[in-house]
């Protein structure tokens, strides 16, 4: 029943989503305002929804993966607690409501409590199975390194509500002239610091992996459909503030590839068929930045859809391997698993197919949409973003072959267990798989087919005034088409090659040397970070704790207390209970008395006035 409750929520969402999709491309845009959520003498910020092309197409990203994934759930968790899977559906019932809070929100407070509550969400889930110390450090490492974020996304607002008085976005993006070149690049930096929080972007990209801590269709969530991509569509919510800071566009673009770049290189050498994911995530994310930054965020939001439906296929596949792997996620215990489960084989492969950019297949159309934009941009930007296409390819299909090619190389108690996963596993991969293959031909480039670029057409009020100011020069469509065969011919045989190499595959225990262990080790940025930042932090936080609060507060607080009681246990020893003490207490006390009146001099008064 909590299952059925769980799901069925999302696909009343989901229903709702396509209805308002489908009044948005008949009657456009709209806002809603239900009251004031802040209410002061200089600005009134409203509890205010507004859905309109960008938001729409996010709701059905959400609602529709996210149904999938709900349903998926009902067969993975069900070894799970009855209390524990109810609490499990709570948590992703909330992430899915954060989610769409963040992407209906008509002002930057209302999505900043969205992306609060996804980050909230994210904590819960990744610790879900919180009775794991190592799950519980990749939940806090989550949520401390988002926080990180999260306070540019709040100086951000603070500096538009300072300057503007308000933070509609219909206000801001109208009063855009009220600003200076100096207010708009801080603005904008600040807003992408907080984006490359949410969407792990060089240099707080290290949580996405670790978040792999939680169950499989948590990652799946997090990955395609929600948290990774509440950055993405914040900055292509302000893109009229982007287009007028160039610099910042600059900085995007470059970080966008360089994350692209340095996360492909270290899943090259992964051998947890999550953690290959979980950076082909981070990679992927790299590249909808990199079209962000060179201002195509028509692009960059076709990249998260095609993202979010070959991303959930292959984590929901790759779940379907660890559950009849018996919870096995290295990929060198794999091997051979075509010949027991079809279904997650062939879907699996598409997944692949999609993500490397093979045509027709919809990442081709997506990613080569961006390193289109990209090369009228910089060819330089091209040649690099085309040599992380291509080791996308062949960590996907390195992926590929280890697991579900050659020989089984696990236990005989593991490959007597194997089987194809149940329908409620099955059924998401198969609606996911073929989304992954024609979910690219809603915008297909003109260079292909003409006037069928529908997703440009239906987002380009969202993105008019960009557009107007940009006044980018496309490539030339010859050269466009040619450098996509190019760049396909390259992939292709980067696929080639790569289940050549690994079809075969036999494990080894030799250790990785050179290069080969630097990317097994992440180049070692979890452990820079770790001497440079979390052990000079835990160290002061020891000497606050030890030096500061024990020896020096408690010490005050407790020396005083200690007085006390060491005084009044000696106090109390004056009463003995002798009476022969007591009268010569009473004596000595008044010869005391008697002596400080005499030097006072009011002993002599006293004898005076009588006689």
């Amino acid at each position: 029943m909590t299952g059925i409750i769980g799901s069925g929520t999302i696909l009343v969402s989901f229903i709702i989503s396509i209805l308002l999709f489908i009044d948005v491309k008949n009657n456009g845009g709209s806002v809603v305002s239900y009251f004031n959520f802040i209410n002061v003498d200089s600005f009134k910020i409203p509890f205010a929804f507004q859905v309109d092309q960008l938001s729409s197409i996010f709701l059905l990203i959400i609602t529709g993966i996210g149904f999938l994934i709900h349903v998926y759930s009902t067969s993975y968790m069900h070894d799970e607690k009855p209390e524990h899977f109810a609490r499990y559906f709570s948590y992703l019932n909330l992430f899915v409501f954060s989610m769409l809070l963040l992407v209906l929100g008509a002002n930057y407070v209302i999505m900043f409590i969205g992306w609060e509550g996804v980050g909230l969400c994210s904590y819960l889930l990744i610790g879900f199975w919180f009775k794991n110390d190592n799950y519980n450090y990749a939940a806090k490492k989550a949520f401390v390194m988002n926080r990180i974020g999260d306070l540019g996304f709040l100086l951000a607002i603070f500096w538009i509500l300072a300057r503007l008085g308000t933070v509609n976005f219909a206000d801001v993006f109208s009063q855009t002239n009220k600003l200076s070149s100096v207010d708009i690049t801080w603005i904008t930096m600040l807003l992408f610091i907080g984006a490359t929080g949410k969407s792990a972007q060089i240099p707080l990209y290290t949580w996405l992996p670790d978040a792999m801590a939680g169950p499989t269709p948590v990652s799946a969530l997090i990955h395609a459909a929600t948290m990774v991509t509440a950055g993405i569509y914040m900055i292509a919510r302000s893109n009229i503030l982007y287009t007028l800071a160039p610099f910042t566009q600059n900085v995007i673009a470059i970080i966008g590839l360089a994350t692209a770049i340095l996360a492909a290189t270290i899943a090259l050498k992964q051998n947890d068929i999550k953690k290959v994911l979980a950076y082909s995530t981070v990679s992927q994310l790299g590249y909808m930045f990199l079209g962000l930054g060179v201002g195509a965020y028509t692009a960059s939001v076709f990249h998260v859809m095609t993202h979010a439906f070959f991303k959930a296929l292959l984590f929901l596949g790759a779940g379907s391997v660890i559950h009849a792997m018996g919870g096995e996620q290295d990929m060198r215990k794999m091997g051979g698993l075509k010949k027991y489960m079809s279904i997650t084989n062939f879907t699996f492969l598409i997944g692949c197919l999609a993500i490397a950019g093979v045509p027709p297949f919809a990442g081709f159309f997506s990613k080569d949409e961006i390193l289109s934009a990209a090369l009228a941009k910089s060819p330089m930007l091209y040649y690099v973003g085309v040599a992380g296409a291509l080791m996308t390819a062949f960590y996907m299909f390195r992926l590929y072959a280890m697991t579900f090619m050659g020989e089984f190389r696990g236990t005989h108690e593991q490959q007597h267990h194997l089987h194809e996963s149940p329908s409620a596993i099955t059924f998401p991969l198969i609606v996911l798989a073929v989304l992954s293959v024609i979910g690219g031909w809603i915008n297909i480039p003109n260079v292909f087919v003409k006037d069928a670029n529908n997703l440009e057409k239906f987002l380009a009020p969202v993105f008019a005034n960009s557009t107007a100011i940009q006044n980018a020069t496309p490539a030339n469509s010859s050269n466009e088409l040619l450098y996509m065969v190019i760049s396909t011919a390259l992939i292709l045989a980067v696929i080639f090659y790569a289940i050549n190499s690994y079809k075969k595959y036999k494990n080894s225990n030799e250790e990785a040397t050179g290069i080969a262990k630097v990317l097994e080790n992440k180049w070692y940025v979890d452990e820079l970070y770790d001497t440079i930042v979390v052990r000079p932090l835990n160290a002061f936080a020891g000497f606050l704790k030890n030096v500061v609060e024990k020896s020096g507060i408690d010490g005050i607080v407790n020396g005083v207390g200690r007085f006390v009681q060491y005084s009044s246990r000696q106090l109390r020893l004056l009463q003995s209970g002798q009476v022969g003490n007591y009268i010569l207490f009473m004596v000595m006390s008044i010869v005391v008395l008697f002596l400080v009146f005499w030097n006072q001099g009011i002993i002599i008064q006293f004898f005076e006035k009588i006689f």
